[in-house]
């Protein structure tokens, strides 16, 4: 074996990231003149069975992040405007000092954490949170995501199971809804295909024609906010052609009667006026439904983020009860798998020590809680942000910069490289990466379990997020113990099960394999006999219903903005990459459908001002068809910086919950276009 190749190793990994997939990571490692190794690239795992041997177009990236000059290396705090280098003790003492001093003049409600998905591992992630529900500080609703989806499926089905993977091949018309799947999911597209080859017919349904919907056989350009028209109607039809199971209806699901009073009201005609669709399109998707299945759906939160978001979830996930299709091979539907991951949580993140009077904040209303003159904000002393970018990612992120510059708020940012939330901080605190600490990952898109070891040092200073709280902790006098749990203590706690998915799985074990799959049965239907709810049956009602927003367009905002994920960014993590931009155009775009660019003389790489009453951001077009009169699509969450005018596209979101799970509502804002006489301004 050469010099060279000897010096190169590969190692396996969970990726942390937030998507459906959780892919386990082939790294390249290569070891330095120095003795040290550095990640020099990133593939997939050709022997898991989920991720067959190739990364999704972003992550493979991820050693340009690792090593990126952004990369935060060591505690800073801002003097003056500029920064200052501290060392951990200083930093970590200035901190607790200034807690102590809130703990004892303004008690625990004034401190608040503010985190999300940034890692999905239970120990960065979810346990991170311990110290403060120890301390009694708000408790924050993570809702920003899949609140809205998870509360629909819910009421329908209790946990969130899905159909397994394996069984997608035996489907026979496959229905992506509100997914671009090909994007977001890249490991179903081997599973699709593999279907497609076997006879299956795949749709996609959304509002604009993406690379999902390039790559299906049939795409339904619906409305904005009108899936629970479509679904409805496409009840109505399959009830209309007798294409109902009454067995399964009968044996496994209560509260039909109310939904099918409601689904009679959608005839194809009133369908297709609420969806802008051809009645014939959706005659044609049931005639597929009822004479070709099975059929599967994989929904995506797309579609919840709208006012009345929750209820067109149920109604689309109701649709395989009303045709029995849950107990065919290949049949159902799929939100997430996580609720297979039946782990011992009672004491995750000290969940167990929340107070009856704890005060909850949901997340997408940030903005509104950080202003001085709010109830809560008035009383408010220090946030603490780490797994999350709120000035890039939150709703009317006009108004939550405006909050974090407060000169009376202590705002303390844990991040790996310096974001734009890390540059409105007091002190920035260098956390480590997927690479450089043990963590134990779940999925939402499979059943598999993973466990990562810590594989390199970090980079300069950097510290887990577990490591920084419970220096905190230390500081703070605080006793608790799950404050201060390993790793392997967190993973002896939630393994500590006797529920019969994680049978022979160990902590010895898990570590050992580094991934192991969950104990399911092979022939797994998970809502053939009804579903795990309070009666034990899939609950037809309460019956969904469609309602139209109450943000209507107007004369003043007459167009509806979609802001959907771009296939080369995942939220704003690798919004600092270079290359990631240049694939994605070098700058963020407005499709505009040519009837609305004709109205205002655009052309494609024009700019234009795009107008909401929250805000205003100035976006290059690009005219396009692939969109719909009257729908502007900004595809992913770019980093400010990146724009031309250097705003977040959330200062055009607004802070307005969804009907079911107080969720994000982005796709709910309506906007106008102006021309715009520079990169920067509006006429």
């Amino acid at each position: 074996m050469s010099a060279s190749m000897s010096a190169l190793r590969d190692v396996l990994l969970t990726c942390p990231l937030d998507c459906p997939d959780a892919c386990r990571l082939k790294v390249t490692l290569e070891r330095q003149n120095d003795g040290s190794e550095r990640a020099v690239k990133v593939g997939g795992d050709p022997d898991h069975p989920v991720t067959r041997g190739f990364a999704c177009a972003k992550t493979v990236y991820y050693p340009a992040r690792q090593y990126h000059p952004e990369r935060v290396l060591y505690p800073q705090k801002k003097v003056n405007g500029e920064w200052q280098r501290l060392s951990w003790d200083t930093a970590l003492d200035e901190i607790a000092g200034r807690m102590r001093e809130l703990l004892s003049t303004r008690g625990p409600h004034s401190i608040l954490r503010y985190s999300y998905g940034g890692t999905m591992g239970l120990l960065e992630g979810q346990h991170a949170h311990a110290l403060f529900r120890v301390l009694g500080c708000p408790e924050l609703e993570e809702t920003i995501c899949a609140s809205a989806g998870t509360e629909a499926w819910q009421l329908g089905y209790g946990l969130r199971y899905g159909v397994p993977l394996g069984d997608i091949p035996h489907a026979r018309t496959i229905i992506l809804w509100g997914i671009n799947s090909l994007s977001t999911h890249s490991h179903l597209t081997p599973w699709l295909t593999q279907a497609r080859k076997q006879g299956a017919v795949i749709y996609h349904i959304d509002p604009y024609l993406n690379k999902t919907g390039r790559y299906a056989d049939h795409h339904l350009k619906l409305r904005p906010g009108s899936d629970t028209a479509l679904a409805l109607g496409l009840a109505c039809e399959l009830i209309r052609q007798g294409f109902t199971d009454s067995d399964y209806i009968r044996q496994a699901t209560q509260g039909y009667a109310e939904f099918q009073a409601e689904a009679e009201q959608w005839p194809l005609e009133r369908a297709a006026a609420a969806t802008g669709l051809a009645a014939e399109q959706i005659a044609a998707l049931a005639r597929e439904m009822g004479t070709h299945g099975p059929t599967f759906i994989r929904v995506g939160y797309g579609m919840t983020r709208h006012e009345h978001g929750g209820a067109a979830l149920r109604a689309v996930t109701l649709l395989p009860a009303l045709t029995g299709d849950w107990r065919r091979r290949g049949g159902g539907c799929t939100l997430s798998t996580s609720g297979a991951f039946a782990l011992n949580k009672t004491r995750l993140g000290a969940a167990h020590l929340v107070r009856p009077d704890t005060p909850h904040i949901n997340m997408n209303q940030l903005g509104q809680v950080l202003q001085p003159e709010d109830e809560f904000g008035a009383g408010l002393g220090a946030v603490f942000i780490y797994n999350c970018n709120p000035a890039v990612i939150a709703p009317d992120t006009r108004q939550v910069v405006a909050g974090l510059q407060r000169p009376d708020l202590l705002t303390v940012v844990l991040e790996q490289v310096m974001t734009e939330t890390a540059q409105l901080a007091d002190y920035v605190l260098p956390a480590t990466t997927f690479l450089e600490h043990p963590d134990l990952y779940t999925s939402y898109g499979h059943t598999y379990l993973g466990y990562n070891p810590a594989t390199l040092p970090p980079q300069g200073e950097a510290r887990p997020n577990s490591w920084i709280m419970q220096q905190l902790a230390r500081r703070l006098d605080i006793t608790e113990d799950v404050v201060y749990w390993t790793a392997d203590d967190l993973i002896a706690e939630l393994l500590n099960t006797d529920h019969p998915f994680l049978t022979g799985i160990t902590p010895e074990a898990l570590k050992a394999a580094g991934t192991l799959p969950l104990h399911i049965p092979g022939d797994w239907r998970p809502y053939a006999q009804g579903a795990p709810t309070p009666t034990g049956k899939v609950m037809f009602s309460p019956a969904p219903r469609h309602q139209e927003s109450q943000a209507t367009l107007t004369a003043e905002y007459p167009l509806r903005l979609l802001t959907p994920p771009a296939h080369h960014f995942l939220n704003s993590t690798y919004g600092l990459l270079a290359n990631l931009k240049r694939a994605e155009g070098g700058e963020p775009q407005a499709l505009v459908h040519p009837a609305d660019a004709v109205q205002l003389g655009l052309q494609t790489g024009d700019y234009a001002a795009l107008v909401s009453e929250q805000g205003r951001a100035v976006r290059r077009v690009n005219v396009t068809p692939d969109t719909q009169q009257g729908v502007v699509v900004v595809e992913g969450t770019w980093w400010g910086l990146s724009a031309p005018d250097g705003q977040s596209i959330n200062v055009l979101t607004a802070q307005t919950l969804t009907d079911l799970g107080a969720g994000s509502t982005f796709h709910n804002t309506r906007i106008r276009l102006e021309r715009a006489v520079s990169d920067t301004e509006s006429v």
